[in-house]
């Protein structure tokens, strides 16, 4: 693995762990905090990440309609990550 992804990831992780050593939350609480964190590392994907250059490549594009297209798709998976995060910290 390798990106700026991975890296807003680990670093998000790396912060957010010794906030939560001794917490009351639950194991399905910390299962949507990992969600929130992937979302959040995911969203306006473009062009210095890997992912857009392959799709771009792949589906024959040019660097406008990638960044309509993937941009746009990663950001609507992260805020629908973020929401679902949202929903699965409040039940369990």
């Amino acid at each position: 693995m390798q990106g700026s992804a991975t890296v807003a990831m680990i670093t998000a992780a790396g912060l957010v762990a010794p906030v939560l050593i001794g917490s009351p939350y639950s194991g399905g609480q910390l299962a949507a905090l990992v969600i929130a964190i992937a979302s959040g590392a995911s969203i306006l994907s473009h062009v210095n990440d890997s992912g857009f250059w392959l799709v771009k490549e792949y589906l024959g594009m040019d660097e406008k309609q990638t960044f309509q297209s993937w941009t746009m798709m990663t950001t609507l998976l992260s805020v629908t990550g973020l929401i679902s995060s949202i929903i699965l910290f409040l039940l369990f």
